[in-house]
């Protein structure tokens, strides 16, 4: 897509991070916005940071309830009448020990925002983009979707996941002769407040007190101690969304923000091919 004044983005996890670098990019061309969030104050803070004049509609929304996004849709269109740009970005970090260790709850709240709500996404929003034979999909998902790290199992799983569904919604598209456009973000360490998401957890999806042990309890902490001061070093939102719109505008499938973990990438791939065993870089 070429010219973005006056067309409609809808954003998901817009009250931070990539999704408010994002909402700002859009806004800077002059788009209207629909920003979705889970945080009531951060989604309000965000919407003081844009420019003045610039249309909002905000929503607070589960990406992962299948009935909220309805909702979400239904609020889009009755405002806007349609949507030209769908920005699946919402996301959470999880993880923090083997797969074995980890509960169910744990999977349930990774995959249900991660990957659930980009399914979702597509799912309410996708239809109007088609009738419509225009608009573009960014689906967030990270260079954990293109290698396999350990500690990371639900988020991996998750982030794979995108990939793959973007990779078959491009296809699709493709074998309709659709003009909608999809890219699939593949970030790595990016300064987000990512290692934090535990404060958005629902409170029926965190494990029950005393369920997990003292040294799995340090052990979760470690890694998020971790994860916390490389994502502090990572790339500035800011110049993940710069990279997103180039993308949108050159209509690039695969948005590779981090040129360090090409190799990496590369070698999972010649693995794959010879037979080797994975490697990671965890």
């Amino acid at each position: 897509m070429q010219d973005l004044k006056d067309k409609v983005a809808v954003v998901t996890g817009a009250a931070s991070g990539i999704g408010l670098a994002l909402a700002k990019r859009f806004a800077a061309e002059g788009m209207k916005l629909v920003l979705v969030d889970i945080e009531q104050a951060a989604l309000e803070q965000a919407v003081a940071q844009l420019p003045a004049g610039i249309e909002v509609l905000t929503s607070i929304t589960d990406v992962s309830n299948a009935e909220q996004m309805d909702a979400l849709a239904q609020k889009t269109f009755e405002r806007f009448g349609t949507l030209h740009v769908l920005c699946n970005n919402a996301g959470v970090g999880g993880g923090g020990g083997a797969i074995w260790e980890l509960s169910t709850l744990d999977w349930q709240w990774v995959l249900g925002v991660n990957l659930w709500g980009v399914i979702h996404g597509i799912r309410v929003f996708g239809k109007q983009l088609v009738a419509q034979n225009e608009g573009y999909i960014v689906n967030t998902a990270s260079v954990a979707g293109l290698t396999s790290n350990p500690g990371l199992g639900p988020y991996n799983v998750s982030k794979h996941s995108v990939v793959t569904l973007s990779e078959t919604l491009f296809a699709e598209l493709k074998a309709r002769k659709s003009a909608v456009g999809v890219s699939v973000l593949c970030p790595a360490f990016v300064a987000t407040k990512i290692h934090d998401s535990d404060r958005n957890r629902p409170v029926d999806l965190k494990n029950p007190p005393k369920s997990l042990s003292p040294e799995r309890l340090a052990q979760v902490k470690q890694g998020r101690d971790m994860i916390a001061s490389l994502v502090a070093a990572g790339q500035s939102p800011e110049a993940i969304a710069d990279k997103v719109l180039s993308a949108m505008h050159e209509r690039r499938f695969y948005i590779l923000t981090h040129p360090e973990m090409a190799p990496l990438i590369e070698q999972r791939i010649k693995n794959v091919l010879s037979g080797a065993d994975p490697t990671s870089f965890g």
